[in-house]
């Protein structure tokens, strides 16, 4: 299992073990010289290995502690919570970089580092069936897996709610569970919001109920025994994360584009992946250059919706909606030819990648670059004009992205070289084009097969 490519093993923040000891070890003084060995669990936010190689919040954060420490970093990433914590416990990975939970009772086991962003739990049903306002209300099973907070904070649910019953599994994973709801197999689960928001973008059907209890940490868990050195590294690293505004940069890349969702435009996608990408997609590979064909291929689908012959009130034409103008400067003599379009929207935009100031860096560039290909170079320049005005980073997209908008206000504009532009409409088309690049990505993989205990061990709470 531990070797499977899965990247809908979404993050199963705040689950525990179900029996283990805490390890009996202190650090050697070899330790530094060693690579950090750091335990995950596959998802989108946590670890994934794709075309562009390994990526994820957590891996992403894991790779830069390990510069820090002057160390190689050593991922093994895991498809079950028991085997994860198993080795944990053993000695056999310096911490869990896998967005856990931070509850009283997670840190009876570990101990935590800072934290990273905050969540909320959610009752998750089929969109379509009956939605129930509170757990009072479920009328049909609820699962939930065991160990998990999840099945922690029923059980104080259930304080004020004697009737209240659940049914606890070893046998699937969060990702399975969900997708048992969007497929009608199982009326009810709860899940967080940011593994949920990952979760639709291939289960649109996917909807929430409500939410429960209040917002949680979640963070990075080292052992108990033996770690006090590798804590106060990880709290430096933390400090240092925060000065440069990295995890900020961080939450915008993974999150800041999953918040928005729209059910029709996802079913709309996901056919349209099976029905016209095809036609497509051996000229998005061939001319994608520095990019991965899927970034370009989402480019294309957020211009036209891959339609060919698209045309636009004010004249852009294609499957990448170019100008006449911009055709000329690629050498486009058709703008209805789709292979023409293809190759002269990749050379734009990597003309755009060039042209943008060296100060913004890898992987941002794409961002601002796609914001430039909706509005223009210099009104992107505009917003980070406007950004250093306010004090923030003009080479963050977190920070350009939240100015965009304020070039519709006049108070802002007038003072602009290029003047009055739709800032907002550019940040929103940002964010679809990461939302169609992340549904390509997830729709190439497949999840691993569940390494589920027999049947007879779930356990009903009733």
């Amino acid at each position: 299992m531990r070797g499977l490519l899965a990247i809908l093993l979404l993050t199963l923040a705040g689950c525990l073990p179900l029996e283990y000891q805490q390890p009996q070890r202190t650090e050697p003084e070899s330790e530094t010289s060693r690579p950090l060995r750091v335990g995950t669990l596959y998802g989108p936010t946590t670890y994934v290995v794709g075309a562009a190689g390994a990526q994820g919040l957590d891996y992403e954060l894991a790779l830069g502690f390990a510069l820090h420490l002057g160390r190689e970093l050593e991922v093994t990433p895991y498809a079950s919570l028991p085997e994860l914590f198993d080795d944990m416990s053993q000695g056999k990975l310096d911490l869990i970089a896998s967005s856990l939970t931070d509850t009283h009772l997670n840190r009876s086991f570990w101990r935590f580092g800072p934290p990273i962003y905050r969540t909320r739990v959610q009752l998750v049903y089929r969109r379509g069936h009956p939605k129930p306002d509170s757990l009072a209300q479920l009328t049909e099973p609820l699962m939930v897996m065991a160990g998990s907070n999840h099945a922690e904070m029923l059980a104080t649910e259930r304080r004020t709610l004697p009737v209240l019953s659940w049914e606890e599994t070893t046998n699937y994973a969060a990702h399975e569970l969900l997708s048992m709801v969007a497929s009608g197999e199982l009326a009810y689960t709860l899940s967080d919001d940011k593994t949920l928001a990952a979760s639709r973008r291939l289960h649109p059907e996917l909807a929430v109920a409500f939410s429960l209890g209040t917002e949680q940490e979640v963070g990075w868990a080292l052992p108990e025994v033996g770690s006090h050195r590798l804590l106060s590294e990880l709290l430096d690293y933390w400090n240092t994360l925060k000065q440069a505004g990295t995890l900020k940069q961080l939450e915008e890349k993974y999150f800041g584009h999953v918040k928005r969702f729209d059910y029709v435009d996802t079913r709309a996608f996901i056919r349209a992946v099976e029905t016209k990408l095809p036609k497509y997609e051996s000229w998005f590979r061939e001319h994608a250059g520095e990019l991965d064909w899927r970034q370009l291929a989402a480019v294309a689908y957020q211009e036209s919706h891959w339609n060919p012959k698209a045309r636009s009130p004010t004249g852009v034409r294609g499957l990448m909606m170019l100008t006449q103008s911009t055709a000329r400067r690629v050498g486009v003599t058709d703008r209805l030819n789709p292979e023409q379009s293809i190759r002269g929207g990749s050379d734009y935009l990597h003309d755009l990648l060039k042209r943008l100031p060296a100060s913004i860096p890898q992987p941002e560039r794409l961002w601002f670059a796609l914001a430039a290909y909706n509005i223009g170079l210099g009104h992107v320049e505009d917003a980070r004009v406007i950004a250093q005005r306010q004090g923030l980073n003009p080479s963050s997209w977190a920070d350009v992205k939240s100015m965009l908008p304020r070039l519709t206000q006049k108070r802002y504009y007038q003072s602009t070289r290029y003047g009055f532009a739709q800032g907002g409409v550019a940040a929103h088309y940002v964010d679809n084009i990461k939302r169609y690049y992340d549904t390509l990505v997830l729709l190439e993989t497949h999840l691993p097969p569940t390494t589920g205990a027999p049947l007879d061990l779930a356990k009903s709470r009733e």
